[in-house]
């Protein structure tokens, strides 16, 4: 063997030269062809994902429009402008209030009302009453103005004493009720909550306070919430039970605490005062009462020292002239008459006079005639 046959040993033949080195060379080509087309099948998929990408980004955006338009509901920029009144009614719920709130053109939406009333933590604290607003205010600014603070009233303080005529003057004037109207409704009693004991009477029930009307009361409204509070009283002094106590109606006790209220220049007084209407009532045989108030109340006049010339009127409610209680209370006793009338202080007097003319709070008491005439001529004195 040559040394060329040695390097075709060592090399091979050409055959298999030739056929390794195309084999190699297709070796590379193939792997080369194989990575340019995993070069391509990596960038589909990827192109694909940046395309979804940017279809679920551009789809949440708008998405997060729409959820935010849900959850921030539409609202005004306010102040607002003009007035609007708005009747809270028992039972209503911030729901409820919002919805009447978009019906009155107030606010734009219901929900930014319920939002702002809930962030304030006073959705629970809505007090029944009528509110003054705006329209097209901003949500929060609606619910400051629905504070219990701003709710629209006619208030109105009717004073212990007062006759029922003198309790619907000033009504009338107070609370813009026409005369005609509380005096129509001051009769038709059965609509009013009186209690049996009362007789139809408003008069001596319509009960001396300090009241708050909503605007559209009624004269009916009116009289219903004042014989309400007589109840309320009725019930906190013992009224009925005390009555019974004391051998009288309830009816009884009011007539009583009625002619206190209208007699008494002081609270401390009224106490004895019951004791000598008591002592009188009691007494065998019975005593005239004599009270000079209810022969004024008679007579339509006011004051507490009746002439003799008025002591003649027939009327029922003349105390000079027949025995007992009159028919019905003349005025409207507060707390302390009644409670005068219920427990009076202990005592033997049959008589009181008021021994200064120019001074109604000073009243002084007796058990004898003998003793009354003294009052009388101090009285006198005074210039009675």
């Amino acid at each position: 063997m040559n040394e060329l046959d040695d390097m075709d040993f060592l090399l091979g033949s050409d055959d298999e030269n030739g056929r390794s080195r195309r084999q190699r060379g297709n070796g590379r080509r193939g792997r080369r062809r194989r990575r340019r087309r995993n070069r391509g099948g990596f960038l589909a998929p990827l192109l694909a994902i940046i395309v979804l990408l940017g279809i679920v980004g551009g789809g949440g955006y708008y998405g997060y429009l729409w959820l935010s338009d849900r959850l921030v509901p539409d609202d005004y920029p306010g102040p607002g402008s003009g007035q609007v009144a708005l009747e809270i009614k028992s039972g209503q719920t911030a729901t409820d209030v919002a919805e009447e709130l978009v019906r009155l053109g107030v606010v734009k939406d219901s929900r930014a009302f319920v939002n702002a009333i809930t962030n304030s933590g006073k959705s629970a604290s809505l007090v029944p009453g009528h509110y003054t607003l705006r329209k097209q205010m901003r949500a929060a600014d609606a619910v400051t103005e629905l504070d219990s603070g701003n709710r629209q009233f006619n208030q109105v303080t009717l004073k212990e004493g007062l006759r029922l005529s003198d309790t619907i003057a000033t009504l009338a004037k107070e609370t813009k009720i026409p005369v005609k109207d509380l005096t129509a409704a001051a009769k038709k009693t059965k609509d009013l909550g009186l209690p049996a004991y009362a007789k139809g009477n408003l008069e001596g029930y319509a009960f001396p306070a300090t009241y708050q009307f909503p605007p559209k009361a009624t004269a009916a409204d009116v009289f219903t919430k004042m014989v309400d509070r007589f109840k309320e009283t009725a019930d906190r002094t013992g009224l009925e039970s005390g009555a019974k106590a004391l051998g009288r109606t309830p009816g009884e006790i009011m007539i009583i605490a009625s002619i206190i209220q209208a007699e008494a220049g002081r609270q401390e007084d009224m106490g004895k005062i019951a004791r000598v209407i008591y002592n009188r009532l009691n007494r065998e045989p019975e005593m005239l009462l004599q009270m000079d108030s209810t022969v004024m109340y008679a007579l339509g006049k006011y004051g507490t020292a009746a002439t003799f010339e008025e002591a003649k009127t027939p009327s029922p409610y003349n105390t000079y002239k027949h025995l007992g209680l009159p028919p019905g209370a003349i005025s409207s006793p507060g707390d302390h008459a009644i409670e005068a009338a219920l427990n009076p202080t202990k005592g033997t007097w049959l008589f009181f006079v008021a021994t200064d003319p120019n001074n109604s709070r000073v009243t002084k008491f007796a058990t004898t005639e003998a003793e009354r005439q003294k009052l009388l001529a101090e009285y006198k004195a005074n210039g009675g």
